[in-house]
């Protein structure tokens, strides 16, 4: 169970009904995975937006819907409006994880010799055109043969520990990014290195991630189109985004 109020904190957001009060069960973005008392944060996608089915998601239990825009809910839903639902994924899953990314100034490098208590993941983000995942592996393994427990995110695998899940995602929805990061840290991994995608960027999934070291590789004019990005300058602005 999560407080409502502590999940929201970092967010700007408006209460159209109800109070943001009490606990929730589980965070949800998936409108198949709706739980009782759940919070669902609502995202437009290419084919189906869910804000447009915010009744029968809260007939299906969830206690708390965050949104862009008015919806409608039945009475006793609590309706969070915010800028960029997408973004406010990004911020909710890290305080729904417990923020397990360590901010860089209070990194304390340390040689891995088991699970440490309280624990955080440093993360050292990778981006550019080509190059992403050859340089994701040739870091994991540089950082390993110092002596560091290393885990991974990028365009085929996501590897934590002895586990190995594949990709669907360059970058992942921000709520399995962070969600990876937890069991990182579960894990005992003290950096993570992932590669992060312009879409990812763009799409927020990276948004909040005090990122210790980002990595640029080089940038050419690919993925610019319709369902990519409209120009190359929005294509580089995306990539720079993991600067800011």
């Amino acid at each position: 169970m999560k407080n409502i109020a502590g999940l929201l904190q970092e967010l700007k957001y408006t209460v159209i009904d109800g109070k943001p009060e009490g606990e929730i069960s589980e965070l949800v973005y998936d409108s198949r995975k709706v739980t009782k008392d759940c919070m669902f944060v609502c995202i437009k996608g290419a084919a189906y937006d869910s804000h447009d089915h915010t009744e029968e998601i809260a007939r299906a239990g969830a206690k708390v819907i965050v949104a862009e825009r008015p919806v409608k809910v039945p009475e006793g839903v609590t309706l969070v409006l915010v800028e960029d639902s997408r973004y406010a994924l990004s911020m909710l899953s890290a305080a729904y994880f417990d923020h397990p990314v360590l901010v860089a100034q209070n990194r304390e490098y340390t040689t891995y010799t088991g699970t440490l208590l309280g624990q955080k993941v440093s993360v050292i983000g990778i981006t550019g055109t080509k190059g992403k995942t050859t340089t994701t592996f040739m870091v994991k393994g540089i950082l390993e043969h110092a002596g560091y427990k290393v885990g991974l995110i990028g365009t085929i695998e996501t590897i934590i520990g002895d586990t190995h899940i594949p990709s669907s995602n360059t970058t992942p929805e921000s709520y399995l990014v962070q969600k990876y990061f937890a069991q990182m840290v579960e894990a005992g991994c003290q950096i993570c290195v992932m590669e992060v995608s312009s879409q990812g960027l763009m799409m927020h999934r990276t948004a909040g991630i005090p990122f210790e070291i980002g990595i640029f590789t080089n940038l050419a004019p690919d993925h610019i189109g319709p369902n990519e990005h409209a120009s190359f300058e929005e294509y580089a602005a995306c990539k720079g985004m993991l600067f800011c």
